[in-house]
């Protein structure tokens, strides 16, 4: 059984440590901060990669990743604002979006899956190929006429509070991955692939079906988010949540989601992207360039890559220390 520091040292656990040591310093020292408006602004910004990290999380377990997530999300928009230009009407449009995500990861999959390629390869094809299919759909157009109940659902806050009315959603997708991820046997197989996907198939985990329904699963989201995005800014262009993916794969990485696959917590992902979120937020309100918060996003994606490891081998070297000073059983002497 590990001792208090070993599950002190998890990484997930420094991240969500650093996360609140974050926050604290931000409400005492950073001028505001702590108001509702930029709370609000602050988690608004931060749903778009929190939505995504969610699938994604689930799928880097597996031994998987799927980069083409920013450009769905910009296909899903296109269509959006295209749709809506030409008449039909958002309720029947948000559905037809969502469906267009799910062809986007099962392509993805399928490639993956059937032809056994890598996804990394894949997902960056289909990063540029749905993009630029998002630019012949739309142009450069931009729709912002949306109804105003979605606009007002996508950017409004919940009352006088700081939280944005589509964080409560967002919620309930959260409880619903934990679930998935750390209570249920598909989430305990996905661990198994990622460690191992020859040990996984011979231990009978069907490894292509479940690899298949992520990359769905993730299409969907992020189409879902394509269609938050469009709204919650009042904007749909085709190059909407262009380098999302690089924000999405710091967060969940830095939240200790092995990228090698087989390791990881979605508490460790969402801290991970939360604290990337206010970081940005508190760079940006003492004015810190853009392009210096591209610099300190590609720091975090390495020290994601190198912390955890780091932190495994201390973990790894304190289990092999307190074996060696454990002494062995003596054997009784014969009668």
């Amino acid at each position: 059984m590990p001792d208090p520091l070993s599950r002190a040292i998890r990484w997930d656990t420094v991240v969500g440590a650093l996360l609140l040591v974050l926050l604290l310093l931000s409400f005492s020292f950073v001028d505001g901060f702590g108001n509702a408006l930029n709370l609000s602004f602050l988690i608004g910004n931060t749903l778009p990669i929190a939505m995504i990290a969610l699938p994604m999380t689930l799928l880097v377990v597996a031994g998987e990743i799927d980069l083409s997530v920013a450009s769905t999300a910009g296909l899903s928009g296109a269509v959006l604002g295209r749709l809506w230009n030409e008449g039909m009407a958002i309720e029947t449009i948000i559905p037809l979006c969502l469906l267009l995500g799910v062809v986007c990861g099962l392509v993805n999959g399928l490639l993956v899956t059937r032809l056994g390629l890598p996804s990394l390869a894949v997902t960056i094809g289909t990063l540029a190929a749905y993009r630029g299919i998002a630019q012949i759909v739309l142009g450069a157009d931009a729709v912002t006429d949306f109804p105003a109940q979605y606009l007002d659902f996508a950017a409004g806050r919940i009352g006088n509070t700081f939280l944005p009315r589509a964080f409560v959603p967002y919620l309930v997708l959260l409880a619903i991955a934990v679930l998935v991820l750390h209570a249920t046997p598909f989430g305990r197989s996905l661990f198994a692939v990622g460690a191992g996907e020859e040990a996984a198939r011979f231990a009978g985990i069907r490894v292509k079906r479940a690899r298949l329904l992520l990359f769905t699963a993730t299409g969907f989201m992020a189409a879902l988010t394509g269609v938050f995005w469009a709204l919650h800014y009042a904007s749909a262009r085709y190059d909407n949540a262009t380098g999302l993916e690089l924000s999405v794969v710091a967060a969940v990485l830095l939240g200790g989601v092995d990228f090698d696959g087989g390791r990881g917590t979605l508490g460790g992902a969402v801290a991970g992207v939360f604290l990337l979120g206010a970081l940005g937020n508190v760079m940006s309100l003492l004015s810190v360039s853009a392009q210096s918060q591209i610099v300190v996003t590609g720091v975090l994606l390495v020290v994601s890559v190198l912390g955890p490891r780091v932190a495994r081998r201390i973990s790894v070297a304190r289990a092999g220390r307190r074996a060696a000073s454990t002494p062995a059983p003596s054997l009784a002497s014969p009668s």
